[in-house]
C-alpha cells in the first residue's frame, strides 16, 4: 500500500501528541510488528520524556530524519554521563542520524511540531525492544521533569 507523509498528516500527529499525556505519539507505517524494518512518523514536544535506552540483545540499529521542528539526540557513556548532543533541525541543516546498536540515546523535542521519520530494525517486539537506563528515571517518575530540564541546560551552555 502507497503511504505518504503530507503535511496534514504531520499536523493530525502533532495535535494528537500535544493532547497525549506523554507529549508524543507514533504512527506506524510498516502494517505488521513483525516486519523486518519498522518505519514510522514519531511526533514529540517539549517536555516529552523518552527514557535513555539503548537496542541490545538484540542488536538494532535507530535512524532518526527531521521532517519539522527540531530535536537533540543526546549520547551517553555507561555511566550516564552524556558525551555528545546531536541538534536536528532542518533549519539549521541537520537533518538526519543514525544510532549504532547498543549505543545509549534519548531525545529531547526543542519545539513544538517536531515530527521525525523513524526508521529500525525489526521486529518490534516489547519485551525486549528497548534496555532501559537504571541511572536515569524511569518515565513517570517525578525525577523525570528536572533530569530532562537538566539535559537541556547542557545543550544549550555546551
Amino acid at each position: 500500500m502507497l503511504k505518504i507523509v503530507s503535511k496534514e498528516t504531520l499536523d493530525e500527529l502533532s495535535q494528537k501528541a500535544i493532547n497525549s499525556p506523554r507529549k508524543r505519539l507514533n504512527h506506524n507505517h510498516h502494517d505488521d510488528l513483525a516486519d523486518p524494518i519498522n518505519r514510522l512518523l514519531n511526533a514529540f514536544e517539549p517536555g516529552t520524556y523518552v527514557q535513555p535506552h539503548k537496542h541490545e540483545n538484540p542488536d538494532k540499529r535507530e535512524v532518526f530524519i527531521v521532517l519539522r521542528g527540531s530535536l537533540v539526540v543526546v549520547f551517553f557513556d555507561n555511566s550516564g554521563s552524556p558525551t555528545e548532543f546531536v541538534l536536528l533541525d532542518r533549519e539549521k541543516g541537520n537533518y538526519a542520524v543514525e544510532i549504532p546498536e547498543g549505543t545509549w540515546h534519548t531525545i529531547v523535542a526543542l519545539e513544538s511540531g517536531t515530527v521525525v521519520y523513524e526508521v529500525k530494525d525489526g521486529p518490534y517486539l516489547p519485551m525486549n525492544d528497548k534496555n532501559f537506563a537504571d541511572w536515569a528515571p524511569k518515565e513517570n517518575d517525578p525525577e523525570c521533569a528536572k533530569y530532562l530540564s537538566g539535559l537541556t541546560d547542557q545543550f544549550y551552555k555546551r
